[in-house]
Parts: structure tokens; C-alpha cells; sequence
């Protein structure tokens, strides 16, 4: 699974799941981000040193949308803590106590997490008790 997380409404903005990390998963949660968002320019887009987003298609989309990419030092995983601290609570939230799942439960299970709960209603102690969306639109102009 990759998400990509907006770091100041800590709102997920693109994901895509499938059954390996390859440079296509980032890449599809990539496009989703920058579709949900217009197309922005010049924003910073952060991830860990994967080689999937060191790949060729990664880069290509990167410098295609006019972004700047950002990576994590060499083992440091307090780089990435808004992203590790969403996987910690969608699998405390979402997943850890229920029985295993078929692909496609998990996918739709994953969907609500992220596009119902953490988005919508889930309230963020770092965004004063509020839910990323409801955040979002009292502090964007």
C-alpha cells in the first residue's frame, strides 16, 4: 500500500493498494494526490529512499507535474512520522482485530478507513480536535 499524505491537513490525499510496492502503486497514489488537488505546482513530495520512488516512471511523474521530491535520510524513519503514525492507527483502527480477509474486503475495508474515518470524522490531537477535512476548511483561504 502507498499513501500520500497532505503534511499540513495530515488529510490522506492518494493511496493505491495492490499485492507488491512497485513504482505503479506509488505512481497510481501519486496521480490520485495530484488529481484530488488540482494539479499543484512546485509542492514537496516526501518519501522514504524505496526504490520505487527512485524509479524511472516515479521520477518522470515527479518532474512532469513540476515537483520537488524529498527523501528520507538513510535510516531515519522519524522522516516519514506523519505517514508511519496514519499506518499505525489504520492498523490499530482498522485491521488488527478483524479475522483475516479476502483481497477485495480488505481493499473496501481500507476504502472506509481512509475516506470515511481518518478523513472525515477521525479528530487529530496535532490539528486541535478536528478531522483532517473539517481542519482543512477552517484553515484554507
Amino acid at each position: 500500500m502507498a499513501v500520500i499524505i497532505d503534511l499540513y491537513s495530515r488529510q490522506v490525499i492518494g493511496w493505491s493498494m495492490d499485492t507488491r510496492m512497485t513504482a505503479t502503486l506509488v505512481c497510481d497514489a501519486l496521480s490520485m494526490a495530484l488529481f484530488r488537488r488540482g494539479f499543484p505546482e512546485h509542492v514537496i513530495v516526501h518519501s522514504d529512499r524505496g526504490s520505487q520512488y527512485c524509479s524511472k516512471d516515479y521520477r518522470e511523474l515527479i518532474i512532469t507535474y513540476n515537483l520537488k521530491q524529498s527523501m528520507s535520510r538513510k535510516g531515519n524513519c522519524w522522516d516519514n512520522a506523519c505517514v508511519e503514525s496514519f499506518f499505525h492507527s489504520m492498523k490499530v483502527e482498522a485491521i488488527q482485530y478483524e479475522p483475516i480477509m479476502t483481497r477485495d474486503a480488505m481493499r473496501q475495508t481500507i476504502f472506509e478507513y481512509i475516506e470515511v474515518d481518518y478523513n472525515q470524522t477521525r479528530r487529530h490531537s496535532a490539528l486541535g480536535y478536528l478531522s483532517p477535512v473539517n481542519f482543512e476548511k477552517q484553515n484554507v483561504a
